[in-house]
């Protein structure tokens, strides 16, 4: 039997306008953003709908990204589409066990919020960097880096995109050195700061902190956590998941693997953009993968995953 896993972008995926159709055509999805904007008191259909310079802070990207992929999967719900499991890259992973029953969507949606301003603000601008390095395998990338202090993998995408994180000038001479021993590509990333490295600990730390006063609910599906790939099933591991996540690498590669093993079939990415679906070709051909990433998008995914 055909298994279903709804799986959510991170960072970079956001963009102007996401969602704004959704807004419009859906009284839960406009909910959610009116609900979000009172909460974090931040007008969220400026910050998602119109062009503007915060939609690329880390503050606000992580709580407009949630936001938006959350309003968007409400509406794959009232019309009848489920999945049998989720996973999430990086803030992704808040939708991720948002809607595998684990935490309510406002509680989500504020956690991003403090976890978007911990990670923008814990190491300062122009001391921490990212670069993703194309066409090596990640097994050869930690040999390079293995000597170089204080660079690390940040994301374990797919085959042939890994992202390395660290100080800038250890992530700038590991780039040359990854260069220099075959990778087709290393590309700086335009980024506010190493996330997804050791340097970001105090602020996984920070984020457990505020997780402590905050109520999880069990679980009614699984979902796939990115530090460890595994299926989680007891709300109780989440919480020290979460913290440990902002300093961890993220395990995307394995995850989807872990899932393909276990008989999912079928992908449905929500949210901004095609990035998962570019991985997902990378990781499994066979793979099935839609996208809901406009309005028009979602009675022709259930069409065809209801035929």
């Amino acid at each position: 039997m055909s298994k279903i896993a709804f799986i959510y972008p991170g960072q970079g995926a956001q963009k102007a306008g996401m969602g704004k159709d959704f807004y419009e055509n859906s009284e839960l999805a406009k909910a959610i953003y009116d609900e979000a904007s009172e909460l974090l008191q931040i007008d969220m259909k400026a910050l998602c709908f119109e062009e503007n310079d915060k939609l690329d802070l880390t503050e606000y990207t992580q709580a407009a990204m949630v936001t938006t992929c959350l309003a968007m999967t409400k509406v794959l719900e009232e019309k009848g589409l489920k999945p049998d499991v989720t996973a999430g890259l990086s803030l992704g992973e808040y939708c991720a066990i948002s809607v595998a029953g684990g935490m309510k969507e406002m509680d989500a949606i504020k956690l991003v919020r403090k976890r978007g301003i911990l990670m923008q603000n814990t190491v300062p601008k122009g001391e921490g960097a990212m670069a993703a390095i194309l066409g090596m395998e990640a097994e050869a990338i930690e040999d390079v880096i293995k000597d170089i202090a204080d660079v690390t993998v940040a994301n374990y995408n797919c085959p042939g995109q890994i992202v390395i994180t660290g100080k800038t000038a250890a992530v700038e001479e590991a780039a040359e050195a990854l260069k220099n021993a075959g990778a087709k590509r290393a590309v700086m990333l335009n980024v506010s700061g190493p996330f997804h490295s050791p340097m970001l600990e105090s602020a996984g730390e920070e984020l457990g902190k505020e997780m402590e006063a905050m109520e999880f609910s069990g679980l009614e599906i699984p979902y796939v956590t990115n530090v460890t790939a595994e299926y989680i099933n007891d709300i109780s591991e989440t919480k020290g998941l979460l913290a440990k996540q902002v300093s961890a690498s993220v395990r995307w590669q394995e995850s989807m693997e872990k899932m393909i093993a276990d008989g999912v079939d079928t992908f449905v990415e929500i949210g901004p953009g095609k990035t998962l679906n570019g991985f997902l070709r990378k990781i499994d051909r066979n793979a099935k993968v839609y996208n809901i990433n406009t309005w028009d998008d979602v009675d022709q995914v259930i069409s065809e995953l209801k035929a």
